[in-house]
């Protein structure tokens, strides 16, 4: 296995316990507080540090390891260690102030992510928030640590990051069942400490040494702002929608906000778990074809990666759209989740699985054009679709029945929207790059998808009506369904003969004749 691979592998592996602790972390919400005021008002409050860094973050990452690299290969480890405490104390500097003027204007920022919040349910997100916004700093060391280990070729212990800061929270939910809500925020709090934590002893192993020292005037960190500047805007369109769509589902019925949350983290779990992997393997290879000008090779990573995400992605969508009750009423009706909350949350995610493929493909298509040097059309696109789904939103909203499933609707159709101003946007730039591949292999997929569809319906109906209900039943009735729609899906595209599944029963083969 080569040492790319490996490390996807391993990276896979690790985004797999963090997703599942994460989804731990939903399942205890869920069970703890149901679709409430207590739990709309975490959600809001978690949600208002993320939005204000999480963009900065990534961004940053973006464009510290390139020029990390730069300096160290011009300049030695001595001046990337200086570069790298340049951006650390800046960052933190930031993060204070930011911190502090949220600490200060606590209730209007709580006020603009939630315009529907009254009484408890707004004195709570304004505790929550103001207890949370003070571990800012912390979110922003974590984002350089991360971003030094992975230069550093350590994807492990970032994927691993997650780890601690989803067992604080886990066990703040449980403690405040039987104290008080109040204790909620503080596991967060030092969950987010720990997430920096976690990473240090690393990132020194690899040969990092802080040192207290600013430069504004430092030419790299100028460039690394030149270089933010777009990728910040692109990356921001997406929190800035969950913004837009949390503050119109405050206005709705009380638990819409918590609905869309725990519907939104099914969908990201497989994000996370495939697509994220994917990327990170992706786009240096890409970055390397895109500097060689190796125009053939370049094009057949450009296949590959869509029609891979293509192909796993689909029956995960399908998949999620016809047992969307099925699955949250297994994975969160227990506790204050009742039927209500149940039936909600699976209607959110119906329509946040039609989109499920713009999720993956957009994560895909935007590493292609920052592998080519162009944060802008990522940025342009972005910006377009941002436009798209708020209007959805209000047309969906305020002018038919749809309400909570016209918010992840609309999410879905601009999602969608934004690959195809991506794929438009590419063939523009670099010329063919194999188009019709791609729709073959999503017509090949689709076709697939909906055999999968029809039998495991059928398999579900059949099971469920013989073993009848109760959980385990269920889980029996669910696994079944699923195993039998996989192997339905599986042999439809070995049939149909698609060139990645082709790709990769060749490899198998080769290895068993070997043996």
């Amino acid at each position: 296995m080569s040492r790319v691979a490996k490390a996807a592998v391993g990276l896979m592996a690790a985004t797999l316990v963090a997703k599942i602790l994460g989804f731990g972390r939903e399942l205890a919400l869920a069970s703890a507080y149901g679709a409430s005021g207590v739990s709309d008002a975490f959600l809001v409050a978690m949600n208002i540090p993320a939005v204000i860094f999480t963009a900065i973050g990534t961004s940053l990452g973006t464009a510290f390891i390139p020029l990390y690299c730069e300096v160290n290969a011009n300049k030695g480890e001595q001046a990337s260690n200086k570069f790298t405490n340049n951006v650390f104390n800046i960052v933190v500097i930031i993060c204070l102030v930011l911190s502090a003027i949220g600490a200060i204007f606590t209730p209007q920022i709580v006020k603009m992510f939630a315009v529907g919040f009254e009484g408890e349910t707004l004195s709570l997100a304004i505790y929550y928030t103001r207890v949370m916004i003070l571990g800012l700093a912390f979110l922003g060391m974590s984002y350089i640590m991360m971003a030094y280990l992975q230069v550093k070729e350590n994807f492990i212990i970032p994927g691993f990051m997650s780890v601690p800061y989803n067992i604080l929270i886990i066990i703040s939910i449980i403690v405040s069942v039987k104290i008080s809500p109040y204790l909620l925020p503080w596991g967060t709090l030092i969950g987010l400490s720990l997430q920096f934590l976690f990473q240090l002893p690393f990132a020194i192993k690899k040969g990092y040494r802080y040192k207290l020292y600013i430069d504004v005037k430092d030419e790299h960190l100028k460039r690394m702002l030149w270089l933010i500047a777009p990728v910040l805007i692109g990356v921001a369109v997406n929190q800035i929608n969950t913004i837009v769509d949390r503050t119109i589902a405050s206005t709705l019925v009380e638990g819409s906000i918590s609905a869309l949350n725990y519907a939104t983290k099914l969908n990201q779990f497989v994000m996370g778990m495939f697509i994220v992997s994917i990327s990170s393997v992706v786009y240096p290879m890409l970055s390397k074809l895109s500097t060689e000008n190796n125009k053939e090779k370049f094009n057949k990573s450009i296949i590959t990666s869509v029609n891979t995400v293509t192909l796993l992605v689909i029956p995960i969508s399908i998949g999620a759209i016809i047992l969307a009750n099925p699955i949250v009423k297994l994975l969160f009706q227990r506790g204050e989740f009742d039927v209500r909350a149940t039936q909600m949350t699976a209607v959110a995610l119906i329509f946040y699985s039609i989109g499920m493929i713009g999720y993956g493909l957009r994560d895909i298509l935007g590493k292609v054009f920052y592998s080519l040097q162009d944060t802008r059309t990522p940025m342009i696109n972005g910006v377009i679709a941002m436009v798209l789904n708020i209007t959805l939103n209000i047309l969906f909203v305020k002018y038919t029945n749809m309400q909570l499933a016209g918010l992840a609707f609309a999410t879905s159709i601009s999602a969608l929207f934004t690959i195809a101003l991506l794929f438009i946007s590419l063939r523009r730039k670099i010329g063919s790059f194999g188009g019709k591949s791609i729709a073959l292999g999503m017509i090949k997929s689709l076709i697939s998808g909906i055999i999968m569809a029809v039998v495991t319906l059928f398999a579900y109906n059949t099971i469920a009506n013989i073993l009848g209900s109760g959980f385990i039943k269920e889980v029996i009735t669910l696994a079944l369904s699923v195993g039998i729609g996989a192997i339905v899906y599986g042999t439809s595209i070995i049939i149909l003969k698609v060139d990645e599944v082709n790709i990769i029963l060749e490899k198998v083969k080769g290895k068993l004749n070997r043996k």
